[in-house]
């Protein structure tokens, strides 16, 4: 049988990017055999990977990119694992070449994603596969917003977990990170009152008056009251109503009438935002894992 040595394993570690442990063992069972070695690592990563897929993925980062026109931009949230991976060079560098391959190809929706080219020639799919069995956790780009104006385009990142864009007419570069970062604190709803869901404004409404109603006062004074709620609802959800983050003496609506600028639409990501996340005992699975070896 061939020596493996340190530096063998070293070279199939970079080579794969995968851990020493598994490099070493894929040595010994090729006997030596760096290149069949490095088939057998991408087999058995490959059957990892099909694993990896079915476990939830409710960690990540938000990724974005605007081109160098200001004219059109992507905003895209990519889910891992773990913390751990979110924060590994690798899955942040895909997660922005990802918002630029939305942006640069107007891709559809996540289902066309996969097959989009990405800068190098190789498909979404096969770098994801690729990162996956690098990283060892399932990877999936889950949704993305495409924009294109012929105003502006502004995106701001609070850290990697929230991620805002936003399309404005008007004022200048500062104005629109002001008022992307305002939207990540602030988190409205949509731009303006006659852009709120209908579902969600009667549901608010029927709320109201049913509490007004208890008061026991006239039904002329409920109507007001509830009125009143909802005018101050309205305020709460949409940008223009919001007082601005950095002057709460005005609000949104006041700070781009002076700039003479107007807002057109905004996205906001928040990380893992309606996926269920399971809790996991770590020390359980750590020693089911020492009981199986």
């Amino acid at each position: 049988m061939a020596e493996i040595t340190a530096s063998m394993v070293k070279e199939l570690r970079e080579m794969t990017g995968l851990g020493m442990m598994d490099c070493k063992k894929a040595l010994a069972e090729t006997d030596g055999d760096m290149k069949a070695a490095e088939d057998l690592l991408r087999i058995k990563s490959g059957a990892k990977a099909s694993k990896a897929a079915g476990r939830i993925a409710a960690e990540g980062l938000i990724g974005a990119f605007v081109a160098a026109d200001g004219k059109s931009g992507a905003l895209i949230e990519v889910n891992c694992e773990t913390d751990f991976v979110a924060k590994n060079q690798d899955f942040i560098d895909f997660s922005k070449a990802l918002a630029e391959t939305v942006t640069r190809n107007n891709v559809a929706d996540v289902a066309a994603l996969a097959e989009a080219k990405m800068a190098d020639g190789r498909s979404v799919e096969e770098t994801r596969q690729a990162l996956v069995m690098k990283l060892g956790e399932n990877i999936s780009p889950r949704r993305f917003a495409r924009f294109e104006t012929s105003g502006r385009i502004a995106s701001y990142l609070h850290g990697s977990k929230i991620g805002v864009m936003i399309d404005y007419t008007g004022g200048d570069d500062v104005l629109g990170k002001d008022l992307a970062m305002h939207i990540a604190a602030s988190k409205p709803v949509c731009v303006s009152k006659d852009q709120v869901p209908a579902d969600l404004l009667s549901r608010e409404r029927d709320i109201y008056t049913a509490q007004a109603a208890e008061s026991g006062k006239p039904a002329n004074i409920v109507e007001k009251m509830v009125e009143g709620r909802i005018a101050k609802y309205l305020a709460e959800i949409t940008l223009l109503g919001q007082p601005f983050v950095k002057n709460p003496d005005e609000t949104v609506e006041k700070l781009l009438k002076a700039k003479n600028a107007s807002v057109h639409s905004f996205q906001m990501f928040v990380v893992g935002e309606g996926i269920e996340k399971v809790a996991t005992d770590f020390v359980a699975e750590v020693m089911a894992q020492v009981g199986q070896s």
